[in-house]
């Protein structure tokens, strides 16, 4: 086989042949991708929506017709927002979850795709110059000007997974037809890098392969800032990684090793064809090995500042000071298709709000899912809603107002929280149409401790948490199932512990199975709405169990109890942790520096090879 052959074969993903079965790490390699595949492919599609949404709304002329889009792009940023946030479909991961100015750079998972997917850079000069892999590429130092060179090798196996993200990025944009223009990513990888420009995140005209540099040096900084930090603190000698992110790693190079021996080459020879001269084992290794150590570190330092303690004043203090920020209502709410719609909701409405839940199901599209999921009065109530919980759920109640000064209101908030609203008020804005159950004021109900059983309907696409699209026989079966568990427990002495068991046995939510469906601390906006208003419902009572329906499946609820933490004081302590942590890490950040050697930089990975 020839060399090109060959090469093309091993970044194509090199098949092991039919007879050899494939190894459980390969599997696991396989479903990540499929999985991270998938994921990119729905966010390309909803930023497409998002802008098509956009450029309709732009071009549109009668107000109603606008704040109808308005609604419709708010719901698609949701969507995204919950595509990029949610966690095991369940919980956002946003609470009390430090996020750093810069992120830790782990490769292994992303490495996978190289063998699977064949989106591996192309024309690399592999195997020549290998003596100048050591040479040093860039140097870090730290305000101590204590030194860290970083060598070639090492900036190779930065830069094959910058050039790598940014190709696949590149290719799903195009696959729904989104502008690479306008998403700053129209790089041509026929020609050399050197010889096309973009605008860096500072708004500089610069090189596609300065740009690259960019990303590259900031990921290596960044990596070994808090590897560097976190061998300080252990005395001088490098942590130990997991076991599972050990594990994680020999299974990874295992994969490559089998596909490597595919092709008659060592395991190193065959990195270095994959991500860059120099990349060999050792090195892929050691690169691996300080990122999870860096990874580990970064959540240390962020776990450290999340579990402070900050006493009764501090918090008051801060609340006081941001007392717009904990200002919370407690409403029904439905979101329209049309403003039409909206506008005959309210009409029909009954004083009292009796009725609202049954003109939710009338005015919901008619789906499957629709149906049931609305003729439940969890799914249209939002109890102990801040203003920021309202926007980032995208009603187009929190939609802003853009004055001829360029100033921006909010005026269907700043009807919601005024000092003048009582329970009982109705009031329709654009499609949103909304009933006071609770005026605005800080409250002072608990975070509360639930536990649950998530029961999915089997559909087709076993990748797919979101139900929305099952069939009316699937969501029957589900709901079958659950109710049969509920008898079960029923059975079974209706203890805590029963319940518990039965989430480890039965639920489909990875996130809570192993602590027996139990999420802690629940406050507003931190769960899906149906979920969420089960749980907070103020006559709840410990030991309490019932069935609520999502967009994820049929939950069997089970109250353990509230926490006794007013949700204001959990939110002043996240709010408060957040910002001491990116003080930490801006200030962390700031004590470190990077730059790219003069003599290093001749010999790093540069373009393409197009005309070899």
């Amino acid at each position: 086989m020839a060399k090109k052959d060959l090469n093309d074969d091993i970044l194509s993903g090199g098949s092991i042949s039919d007879s050899e079965k494939p190894d459980k790490s390969a599997k696991k390699a396989a479903r990540q991708e499929k999985k991270a595949k998938k994921t990119a492919e729905k966010r390309a599609k909803l930023e497409k929506e998002i802008k098509d949404l956009r450029d309709k709304r732009d071009s549109e002329t009668d107000e109603k017709s606008r704040a109808a889009l308005t609604k419709k792009i708010d719901s698609a940023k949701n969507k995204l927002d919950a595509l990029n946030g949610k966690k095991s479909g369940i919980a956002s991961n946003n609470l009390r979850v430090i996020k750093s100015v810069v992120a830790v750079v782990v490769v292994i998972a992303l490495l996978v795709a190289y063998v699977a997917t064949g989106t591996v850079r192309k024309g690399f000069i592999h195997s020549t110059l290998q003596w100048t892999t050591g040479i040093t590429a860039a140097t870090i130092e730290d305000e101590n000007g204590d030194k860290i060179n970083i060598p070639v090798s090492t900036f190779n196996y930065y830069f094959a997974n910058a050039y790598n993200n940014l190709m696949s990025t590149q290719q799903t944009y195009e696959q729904y037809g989104l502008s690479l223009e306008d998403n700053n990513l129209d790089v041509d990888f026929d020609i050399p890098l050197s010889d096309q420009t973009t605008t860096n995140e500072d708004g500089e005209v610069v090189t596609w392969l300065e740009y690259l540099y960019e990303q590259v040096l900031d990921g290596i900084k960044s990596t070994y800032m808090y590897y560097n930090e976190a061998v300080k603190a252990n005395g001088g000698e490098e942590p130990e990684i997991t076991e599972d992110q050990q594990s994680e790693l020999e299974d990874t190079l295992s994969q490559y090793e089998d596909s490597a021996n595919n092709y008659g080459y060592t395991l190193s020879a065959y990195l270095v064809q994959a991500m860059g001269k120099g990349v060999t084992e050792s090195v892929f290794r050691r690169e691996a090995t300080i990122s999870y150590i860096a990874q580990n570190y970064q959540s240390e330092m962020s776990e450290t500042i999340t579990d402070e303690e900050y006493t009764d004043a501090d918090l008051e203090t801060y609340r006081d000071s941001n007392i717009d920020d904990f200002q919370a209502v407690s409403i029904r709410i439905f979101e329209a298709g049309s403003e039409d719609d909206a506008i005959a909701f309210k009409d029909a409405l009954n004083s009292d709000g009796s009725n609202f839940t049954d003109l939710c199901v009338q005015y919901s599209d008619d789906t499957a899912f629709n149906t049931s999921y609305y003729a439940q009065d969890e799914a249209s109530t939002k109890l102990y809603a801040t203003r920021s919980i309202l926007q980032n759920a995208g009603y187009a109640i929190a939609t802003a107002t853009e004055g001829e000064d360029d100033s921006t209101t909010y005026p269907g908030l700043d009807w919601l929280f005024s000092s003048d609203r009582q329970a009982g008020d109705i009031y329709q804005y654009s499609t949103s149409v909304v009933y006071v159950l609770q005026p605005a004021e800080i409250p002072e109900a608990s975070s509360v401790n639930v536990r649950h059983i998530l029961i999915a309907p089997e559909t087709d696409d076993e990748d797919s948490t979101d139900m929305t699209s099952a069939t009316e026989e699937q969501w029957a079966a589900a709901l079958e199932t659950a109710e049969g568990i509920v008898d079960e427990y029923n059975s079974s002495g209706r203890t805590e512990d029963n319940f518990a068991s039965l989430a480890t046995e039965n639920t489909t939510d990875t996130g809570s199975a192993s602590n027996g469906g139990l999420y802690e601390n629940v406050i507003p906006g931190q769960m899906v709405d149906a979920f969420e208003s089960w749980a907070l419902d103020p006559d709840r009572s410990a030991g309490d169990v019932g069935i609520v329906q999502t967009q994820y499946g049929y939950h069997i609820m089970y109250f353990v109890g509230d926490t006794g933490t007013p949700i204001w004081k959990v939110n002043a302590e996240s709010a408060i942790a957040n910002e001491d942590a990116n003080s930490a890490a801006e200030e962390l950040d700031s004590a470190y520096t990077i730059k790219l050697n003069w003599f290093g930089r001749f010999y790093i990975e540069k373009d393409t090879d197009i005309d070899s």
